[in-house]
């Protein structure tokens, strides 16, 4: 069993920097103030004081009568009696009750770890989600600049007899569409940054500093899928294993005799009647006890409950190992997926941006073929929310891969 010796924050790494502006950031934040995260904690504590429990001896027995009519001796009357006595487990069943609080603390210590890891989890999901609506925002302010252009050069060429009203009207229903989307995303972030804030445990309407860009780098995907064996929940069941063979240890040393020891104390009064030897002398006598466990029906049922919760667990993990494994080539593809999505996108808006300049300066010298100009505007927009999606997505597929490897920040 290991020896916690950090408090609950350091354990966390937490430490208290400037205004949070990553993502790791708000990791931190979130380890040290969700309540759920620090109630598993607790548990885990809790475990702990387990084992001085299970690794005491029982209370001593002290009993004390006393004779309404006393018993007459050599010596004298016997007026009272106390008892004193200590039994004692059979060898090495106190070690082995420490054994299984200690394997059970340490998964409850590995349970506390995965729901760490979940919490990283869901903030880089909603993190992700508000960085994506933040850089649609900027996608569509500069769609809105760029059509505003559009719209003053219209304008222009429609004063001076060298282009269509209709190019105006057709450029100024985009350029309300566009204040529209943007307007909405702004109305979305309200409540993604309330969502943000309750996984954090602060204010709903707490301000969100999203600082960063969206960035792909192949050392990402250079995650093994043997990473998997560190998982906490694979460690708990691990220990939870562990812990039943130890039980099976402890039912059969359950099943062994208890000794105990003890001594009484009677007192004596003397006698009147006459003089002897020892009169009225009070009788000290060391005593030896020994249980005898002959029904053997409870023994036996927890031994066999033990082996079969250690059945259970085996079991349990087979599941789990597969679920793992699988999330992981599920993601793991998808990332690939996505990375592809993201190299096509790329050429996509580097063709479109430099289709429309060729075209842009078409019709700036004609006039003519504003309608492709503006299809190839709102087409370049289409490219580049659909790489701003594909990089969420990666993002996205990259946490679940984090968190099933049980990456630490």
């Amino acid at each position: 069993m290991r020896t916690i010796t950090l408090s609950f924050l350091l354990l966390l790494g937490i430490s208290f920097s400037a205004a949070p502006q990553s993502l790791e950031d708000y990791f931190r934040i979130g380890a040290e103030n969700n309540p759920g995260l620090q109630a598993k904690y607790k548990a885990f504590e809790a475990a702990l004081e387990k084992i001085p429990q299970v690794g005491s001896l029982q209370d001593p027995n002290l009993s004390f009568g006393y004779f309404i009519s006393p018993v007459e001796t050599r010596v004298g009357p016997q007026n009272a009696r106390f008892s004193l006595t200590q039994m004692f487990p059979w060898f090495g069943t106190l070690r082995a009750h420490e054994d299984v609080a200690s394997l059970l603390a340490e998964a409850k210590y590995q349970e506390f770890l995965d729901a760490k890891n979940q919490l990283y989890n869901q903030l880089a999901a909603v993190y992700y989600h508000l960085l994506e609506i933040h850089e649609l925002i900027a996608i569509e302010e500069e769609n809105l600049r760029i059509l505003q252009t559009y719209y003053s050069l219209a304008t222009s060429k429609f004063e001076n007899g060298q282009g269509s009203l209709a190019d105006a009207l057709r450029v100024d229903i985009m350029i309300e569409a566009s204040k529209t989307n943007i307007e909405v995303l702004k109305m979305k972030i309200i409540g993604s940054n309330s969502w943000f804030n309750s996984l954090l445990s602060r204010s709903h309407d707490a301000s969100i500093e999203i600082s960063e860009k969206l960035e792909i780098s192949t050392i990402d995907r250079m995650i093994l899928p043997d990473s998997i064996q560190t998982n906490p929940l694979l460690e708990s069941i691990n220990l939870k294993i562990q812990a039943s063979e130890a039980s099976v240890l402890v039912a059969q040393k359950q099943g062994m005799p208890k000794l105990g020891a003890g001594i009484d104390y009677v007192i004596v009064g003397e006698r009147t009647d006459m003089a002897i030897p020892d009169n009225g002398q009070n009788v000290l006598m060391p005593m030896v006890t020994m249980s005898l466990p002959i029904f053997r029906g409870k023994y036996k049922g927890a031994q066999k409950e033990a082996e079969l919760m250690q059945e259970s667990y085996e079991l349990e993990k087979a599941e789990l190992n597969n679920k793992l494994y699988g999330t992981f080539y599920r993601y793991s593809s998808d990332l690939q997926i996505q990375e592809n999505l993201i190299s096509l996108y790329e050429k996509q808006v580097l063709t479109s941006e430099q289709t429309l300049q060729l075209l842009y300066t078409g019709y700036s010298n004609s006039g003519k073929d504003f309608e492709e100009v503006l299809r190839v505007q709102q087409q370049l927009l289409e490219f580049q929310k659909m790489k701003l999606k594909a990089m969420v997505a990666y993002q996205t597929s990259l946490a679940q891969i984090n968190y099933v490897t049980a990456k630490t920040y």
